[in-house]
């Protein structure tokens, strides 16, 4: 006999012998829902397909068993190996360029829930760009077809979470095929197009706020031009900072949270919390009211790149990426600190953190790690006032 089990939730059907026991069909049934989901689930924020298969009508219709996909199977190793962004152009203001900076020719596609998009969102509102760079962000559910567009029925929340207004499409992987009906890479947030050479400019978060930076000060009035995330005197701090905080915290929770072998997780996790003690010193010792910032009285790039992590952290990876050795709000104080006054104190980190996107697009979106797509309740609230401590931590 044979008996047909249908997950709706993740698309994918499998038929089964009828096992002779309720516990082996439990067994069975999660043993290969499990592996299955291993090559089929929803991939990350940024990472949200892979390469796609050479039949033209399954890429199109989204059934290209590498879409969600994030570990290779064909990895023992079981660690999250982070792709390369296909489109790396750059809007200069130099003569002659072939993406310069103009007013409202270029737009943003976003997701609120997505740390290396919001890094975007935070830089456009530092630099005052508001009026010259649009943009749309993305529902916060990603299923097999990727990042898609809300409808005009639904009411999500969150400014700028609109249909897709400039051709009305429905996924963001439209906006890829239309610039290249033979793409082979991943369809990512943040995608930066051009709507006068209907061409994608970048989908590389980190080059794209640096051209953010200083290649629109033309357009700008003082009071922005002036405005340096990368002042040429911390450079090279900066890019070294960025560099160990990218790979143990900014990526090292995706290792931790999509490891499929102990052992890999183990190996991201020990690296994540050693760098979270290392910033946790540096904030603690460089800390002061006038110098509230990575690298003391203005905010950096450090500060932007970080941000996005650590404000997820605990609302998220915590409990669904596992990174709980500590939390940052009863773990880290001086992290917590020059979190909360980000957040509380300057409109452009705190009014692009949209939390419901956050949470359910993490613990909806990630079958694999939450087959039955349970959002935790906690931690309340998302983020601490300033003037709140933790329990434990109240003397």
């Amino acid at each position: 006999m044979i008996s047909a089990l249908r997950l709706i939730s993740f698309n994918l059907i499998y038929t089964l012998k009828a096992p002779s026991t309720p516990l082996t069909s439990a067994k069975k049934f999660l043993s290969i829902s499990t592996r299955s989901m291993a090559v089929r689930g929803t991939a990350l924020c940024d990472y949200d397909a892979g390469k796609k298969n050479d039949d033209a009508d399954l890429r199109q219709t989204g059934n290209d068993v590498n879409i969600t996909s994030w570990v290779n199977p064909n990895d023992k190793s079981g660690e999250f190996k982070r792709g390369q962004s296909a489109f790396r152009n750059w809007i200069s203001s130099k003569p002659g360029a072939q993406f310069p900076p103009e007013k409202d020719r270029y737009h943003l596609y976003v997701s609120y829930a997505c740390p290396w998009a919001h890094r975007t969102l935070i830089t456009r509102k530092l630099k005052g760009l508001e009026d010259i760079i649009p943009y749309t962000a993305v529902h916060w559910h990603m299923g097999e077809k990727g990042w898609r567009f809300v409808t005009p029925d639904e009411n999500v929340p969150g400014e700028n979470v609109t249909a897709e207004p400039l051709n009305g499409y429905s996924h963001l992987r439209e906006i890829y095929f239309s610039v290249d009906p033979e793409y082979k890479g991943r369809f990512t947030v943040p995608t930066l197009y051009d709507k006068k050479t209907k061409q994608i400019v970048s989908n590389e978060s980190s080059e794209i706020i640096r051209m953010f930076y200083h290649e629109f000060d033309g357009l700008l009035d003082d009071k922005y031009k002036s405005v340096d995330l990368l002042p040429a005197a911390l450079e090279k701090d900066i890019d070294t900072a960025n560099e160990w905080i990218y790979d143990t915290v900014n990526n090292g929770v995706y290792k931790c949270g999509f490891a499929t072998t102990q052992e890999a997780y183990e190996k991201s996790i020990t690296p994540l919390f050693s760098s979270l003690d290392r910033i946790e010193e540096h904030l603690a010792k460089t800390y002061s009211p006038s110098t509230p910032y990575y690298f003391g009285k203005d905010i950096t790039e450090v500060d932007i790149r970080l941000f996005t992590t650590i404000i997820r952290f605990d609302p998220v990876y915590v409990q669904h990426f596992k990174t709980n050795i500590r939390d940052i709000r009863s773990g880290y104080p001086a992290i917590h600190r020059w979190l909360r006054h980000l957040y509380w104190d300057i409109p452009a980190f705190g009014e692009t953190t949209q939390f419901e996107h956050i949470r359910k697009h993490y613990t909806k979106s990630h079958g694999q790690i939450n087959p039955f797509a349970i959002t935790p309740v906690g931690p309340l609230p998302d983020i601490m006032r300033k003037d709140e401590e933790v329990n434990a931590l109240k003397k």
